[in-house]
């Protein structure tokens, strides 16, 4: 005896490959599909129409097939309200829970469908309806358009910590709609070129001059552009012409852990960074000392902003951002020396300040850091336009393959990148 669901599929999803990857997670997972309706687009803008139905040996087995379907755009047919169950206790969710992608999601709530707020992977989705009190468990309602519930219902993305009890989260697949982004329908446009993965032999100044022009626009309609930054910035010598960008006020934000800040305002104080003097390479006697040095200079004065008020740092990235109001997140770790005293050395503290800056971004650049770039990139939906630089290709597959795949991964030397982004800009 099987068991069977109707999906559908709706969009671009041949040229996108989305038809073809739901087909195969429907065999891999040990199910059989028929397709009931395929209506093809017959140019460029139509879009593309295909009902399936699943079968598989059990519930739970199409359960999880449907989950991975749904990850992958296919809605069920026949759709009915999503299923809501409140959280038993604080940082505890039901566990049925419907743990969130990256991408744009709808759910179906008293037959309408509500877009969820501050999209993120790996969360639970709450649902807060204004009214009267109704029953835990949604029933079935009447279709209705998208958009915003007229009621005032709210739908959102919650780190599972954040949880509380009572909280309505949704449950199960049903009444759940994911709209991965598709692959554009013309070459041109600003960001058309990503859609290539990673790969070194790309011609960088054809891609830094589509940075910079997408800079531009984001300045130019008051948008964000967010920065993530790595030590090897500064090791380099990126680290002046990233000032340039900071001033020029190309930057809205920036990221970073405790090292990045330490060896930049190393860099002023004692012209070194970690200890080698980064335009001779020459190791200064006590130079291994320097950034242990530099935290306790900071320290004694209260903090950066508080060294650059007095005086004491008068250049850099870090100086750059405190001069023209650019907010900044010092993320600590483990491994930090000191902490500076800007450092957020609480991880959750870190974690929800970093969600901040990551859903007021609307281009993010992730400069030679792994973690950094990783971290962050878990608090970006995917239509937030994206850009890895890294010497390492893996730095770059990594960010890719932890769901960020709308990323483009540019294989480089940060030392020579900035200076060439900075003179497209500032040219």
């Amino acid at each position: 005896m099987t068991v069977a669901r109707t999906v559908e599929l709706e969009g671009h999803i041949i040229d996108s490959g989305t038809m073809g990857m739901c087909f195969g997670v429907v065999m891999d997972m040990g199910g059989e599909f028929e397709v009931e309706e395929f209506e093809v687009g017959r140019h460029k803008h139509a879009e593309t129409y295909c009902r399936m139905r699943v079968m598989a040996e059990t519930e739970e087995e199409l359960r999880a097939i449907l989950h991975e379907l749904n990850q992958q755009g296919a809605t069920v047919a026949d759709p009915r309200d999503a299923t809501l169950e409140a959280a038993p206790e604080d940082g505890v969710v039901p566990v049925e829970f419907y743990s969130t992608t990256n991408h744009p999601t709808y759910v179906r709530v008293d037959g309408e469908y509500v877009e969820v707020e501050d999209v993120e992977m790996d969360c639970a989705l709450i649902v807060e309806r204004a009214g009267p009190e109704y029953p835990q468990e949604v029933g079935d309602g009447d279709d209705a358009d998208d958009g915003e519930s007229d009621d005032g219902t709210r739908v959102y993305t919650k780190v599972l910590n954040a949880v509380e009890e009572g909280d309505l989260v949704v449950t199960g697949e049903t009444g759940i709609r994911v709209e991965p982004p598709e692959r554009p329908r013309n070459g041109g446009g600003s960001f058309g070129f990503m859609q290539g993965g990673v790969s070194s032999e790309r011609p960088s100044a054809s891609l830094i001059e589509e940075i910079a022009n997408e800079m531009r626009e984001v300045r130019e309609n008051d948008g964000n552009v967010l920065v993530v930054c790595g030590p090897a910035i500064v090791h380099s010598g990126g680290r002046n012409a990233l000032a340039d960008i900071v001033r020029a006020g190309y930057i809205d934000g920036l990221s970073a852990g405790n090292g990045f800040a330490v060896h930049d305002l190393e860099r002023d104080l004692y012209g070194t960074s970690l200890g080698v003097d980064t335009e001779s390479l020459e190791h200064p006697r006590k130079g291994h000392k320097h950034h242990i040095y530099t935290i306790s200079e900071i320290a004694r004065l209260g903090g950066i902003e508080a060294a650059v008020d007095d005086g004491i740092i008068d250049e850099g990235v870090m100086y750059e951002c405190i001069e023209n109001e650019v907010p900044y997140v010092l993320a600590g770790s483990i491994r930090d020396d000191g902490p500076l005293p800007d450092t957020i050395t609480d991880s959750l503290e870190a974690q929800d300040a970093i969600r901040e800056q990551a859903q007021e971004a609307d281009l993010v650049l992730m400069l030679s850091t792994l973690l950094h770039s990783v971290a962050v990139g878990n608090c970006l939906p995917s239509t937030t336009k994206t850009v890895c630089v890294d010497i390492n290709p893996a730095t770059v597959t990594q960010l890719l393959d932890r769901g960020s795949a709308q990323a483009i991964g540019m294989v480089t030397d940060i030392g020579t990148f900035i200076p060439m982004l900075r003179d497209e800009l500032l040219e």
